[in-house]
């Protein structure tokens, strides 16, 4: 049974991908030329979550530990980012490529600058329960995480064209509004493509969208 589906893009090729962790595979869907194929590289655990680099054909796979990053076209692994966590639950690239923030199952979030390190830049203990969900904005420097323990957590993250300068992240909003329901809280969260708006989804049977 496939866990989860993401879609990338490359222009010209549209990518799917299914994590599978009964077989403990990723199939790459190619939808231009209609064909499938597993992930070619030994993946070193189960698969938690992947996702796609926003421009380029470099694939993101975590395991409970771990990210593993990859060229889809060069079919070579680039790195391996560490993140010391109890275990990953979510991952997010930045518009930009080049940064990345991982969810944990300990309440941690770790921001990666892959152009600094392959360990965190960044850990933020903010949520006290699981984290569920990590997301960046499109075209706002925000990203967000969602938690069991019934929030999300909304932050200012600014990456810099300079490369000498850090990301500048700044804590922002803790959104309420949900309910716990057999111990889960807020499942997922999503940004809006093009408003600074975020929609959570609770345990509770409720999506709630939260502006400005």
């Amino acid at each position: 049974m496939a866990r989860l589906a993401v879609w990338g893009l490359v222009k010209p090729f549209l990518f799917v991908s299914l994590c599978c962790q009964v077989i403990r595979s990723i199939l790459i869907h190619l939808l231009s030329k209609k064909l499938t194929q597993r992930l070619p590289f030994k993946l070193h655990g189960l698969p938690v979550c992947s996702t796609f680099h926003p421009t380029r054909s470099i694939f993101f796979v975590s395991t409970k530990k771990n990210v593993r990053v990859y060229d889809l076209v060069k079919k070579k692994f680039i790195k391996k980012l560490d993140a010391g966590v109890r275990e990953i639950s979510s991952v997010s690239i930045h518009p930009g490529g080049d940064n990345v923030i991982v969810g944990s199952k300990d309440g941690k979030l770790c921001w990666f600058d892959m152009d600094l390190s392959s360990k965190p830049y960044k850990i933020l203990k903010s949520h006290p329960k699981d984290i569920t969900n990590v997301a960046f904005h499109r075209n706002y420097p925000l990203f967000a995480s969602s938690s069991d323990d019934c929030t999300a957590y909304v932050f200012h993250g600014m990456v810099y064209s300079d490369l000498n300068q850090n990301p500048l992240i700044v804590p922002l909003e803790i959104l309420h509004g949900h309910t716990s329901v057999n111990g889960r809280g807020v499942l997922d969260c999503k940004f809006h493509p093009r408003q600074p708006w975020l929609f959570t989804a609770g345990a509770d049977a409720v999506i709630k969208l939260f502006c400005h």
